[in-house]
């Protein structure tokens, strides 16, 4: 089945505005499909190219814009899916942009740190750059429904959100998920960054799927798994690049009372997650069914906010007290204050913080399993 995916009309909007669009995103989110039908709508000369084809690829070796034209026919619409697996791809698409700034090229890539590296620097002003998440529940709410999102809520808390797993069984999703776990866990990571301890990587990842939503020490981390802390942070960065993770850092202003400079580290997927601790449960029988609905509801509310065009700071609060926010957004000094509830409707910690900035607070919400949908689909609170 195909989705219509919120980030689509932004990515279209910008189309022949003198800038290169490269789409990061992880495995089997569904960037090829997106850009075929981009590819597929428009009506001009267009030409689509796959980087995992060496032929196909070898068209962009060299920055030589006359070759390359030539290559291209006189097309104005060109797609390039994988680009990371061009070599210095930021190089030649500068001297193509720089040439002939007129044609649109739109790039895919997987890897995140690989493609920017050859991205970023080269093509500095020159692009426009987008994150394409697994689905999110507005986009799955658009094409199924909101029965059909009640109904499979417990669906979704065991086997995430990548497009394909809404279309298998539970036993089918759940090695679709093992594949897809191996592949960007092991091979993609392994391959591309050529770690020499993949023993070490396997005990990190498992460490922090079993510790979703707690406050992140490189110390403890690295004696738990008997590692070094330079090590920690340097596999933390990968997987944060490889889309595998993403970090809340902590909101401080008053040092003496409130914790400041640990993060807290999601995963992407929950699925995945789930896959990584292989644990497919449903949350009654789930000893962390709340950290699992945290993960969910967070990563629910990136994906609306960065697929709608919203920027804002993202945090946690915790005092020395052990009183804590799990999530707080801001922007222009001003907080929306929400605290993940698997099934409680109060909040003491909420209450606390809004004393604190008590002139900085616009919204307080206490989110629960009834009604998480109300933040992640809709109007924007």
């Amino acid at each position: 089945m195909l989705y219509t995916r919120t980030i689509e009309k932004r990515i279209r909007n910008n189309f022949f505005k003198e800038q290169i669009i490269v789409i990061y995103g992880p495995r089997q989110v569904g960037k090829t499909t997106m850009v075929k039908k981009f590819f597929d709508e428009y009506i001009g000369k267009k030409q689509f190219f796959r980087a995992d084809i060496p032929s196909e690829r070898d068209i962009f070796k060299e920055a030589e814009p006359s070759r390359i034209m030539r290559m291209l026919d006189g097309a104005m619409l060109v797609i390039i899916d994988e680009a990371q697996l061009i070599e210095n791809i930021g190089v030649v698409l500068k001297v193509m942009f720089d040439t002939h700034p007129e044609i649109q090229f739109v790039v895919t890539g997987s890897s995140s740190f690989d493609l920017a590296n050859k991205i970023r620097e080269p093509l500095t002003g020159r692009a426009l750059e987008y994150m394409l998440y697994p689905l999110s529940y507005e986009e799955v709410l658009e094409t199924k429904g909101g029965l059909f999102m009640e109904q499979n809520f417990e669906n979704t808390m065991m086997f995430g959100w990548y497009p394909k797993v809404f279309s298998l069984s539970n036993s089918e999703a759940k090695e679709h998920l093992e594949i897809l776990q191996n592949n960007t866990l092991y091979k993609d990571i392994l391959m591309l960054e050529n770690i020499k301890k993949p023993a070490i990587l396997e005990k990190l990842i498992i460490y922090l799927a079993n510790n979703i939503g707690t406050v992140v020490r490189i110390g403890s981390v690295a004696r738990t798994i008997s590692t070094t802390d330079k090590t920690v942070e340097r596999y933390v960065q990968i997987l944060e690049k490889m889309f595998v993770i993403i970090k809340i850092f902590s909101y401080s202003r008053n040092p003496n009372n409130e914790i400041k400079g640990g993060y807290k580290i999601y995963f992407t997927d929950v699925g995945l997650r789930n896959s990584i601790i292989k644990n497919h449960n449903q949350s009654p029988v789930r000893l962390d069914k709340g950290a699992l609905f945290e993960n969910l509801f967070i990563m629910e509310r990136i994906k609306f906010l960065h697929n709608n065009g919203v920027s804002k700071n993202m945090y946690f609060w915790q005092n020395y007290q052990q009183v804590e926010v799990d999530y707080i957004e801001e922007s222009d000094g001003v907080f929306d204050v929400f605290e993940c509830k698997f099934s409680e409707r109060s909040s003491k910690s909420v209450v606390l913080f809004k004393k604190e900035y008590v002139d900085q607070v616009k919204n307080s919400f206490v989110v629960t399993k009834e009604n998480y949908k109300d933040f992640v689909s809709g109007e924007i609170k």
